[in-house]
């Protein structure tokens, strides 16, 4: 039912869904350009329409009442940023406790300007041994969903160069927000 209605809305709205769900019992949604909120409400959309169900991490301080059991429903995992906690481990311990996990990151961090992309992601799919689902936002063709899976080979400046292809093209609702050069 969520699937054909966010592919109906989605439709609605002018955008297309591109790709498949991934065939996988784990793996790491990366999804980007992440420039704009209405980032998250597309993802969850595309979720939706490729009946992916995905955990994502959120700033603890999202978790307080009234919002905790909204966001906790859309699969959150409150973090507390204010500490130096060790996420990349946390993540990768979460990984080898479930037969099944789906994590989905923004891997910029933040919806403004970065000079480089965060590599945690990279960390938790390389030591968890699961690919990264490479998804992405196109404000300019309103496409959302799959690009490609990408198996992380150890080599984090190669493979960074590689998945910075991928994302080149695209374009974020606030596109002054993005850079292309990820790594």
């Amino acid at each position: 039912m969520k699937k054909h209605l966010a592919r109906f809305i989605l439709r609605i709205l002018g955008w297309s869904v591109v790709g498949e769900k991934p065939r996988l019992q784990k793996y790491i949604i990366i999804f980007a350009p992440h420039t704009s909120n209405w980032d998250f409400v597309m993802a969850q959309m595309a979720g939706f329409a490729l009946n992916i169900s995905a955990k994502y991490f959120g700033k603890a301080s999202l978790f307080r009442f009234p919002y905790r059991f909204f966001f906790e429903f859309l699969g959150g995992i409150p973090i507390d940023r204010s500490k130096h906690n060790n996420i990349v481990d946390f993540a990768v311990a979460l990984f080898e406790q479930r037969d099944e996990l789906v994590l989905a990151l923004a891997p910029e961090g933040t919806r403004s300007w970065v000079d480089r992309w965060k590599t945690g992601f990279y960390h938790i799919a390389h030591g968890a041994k699961v690919p990264l689902v490479l998804c992405f936002f196109d404000y300019i063709k309103k496409e959302v969903g799959v690009a490609e899976i990408f198996n992380t080979s150890g080599d984090i400046e190669e493979d960074m160069v590689k998945i910075a292809a991928i994302y080149q093209e695209k374009s974020g609702r606030n596109p002054e927000h993005y850079n292309p050069k990820i790594y």
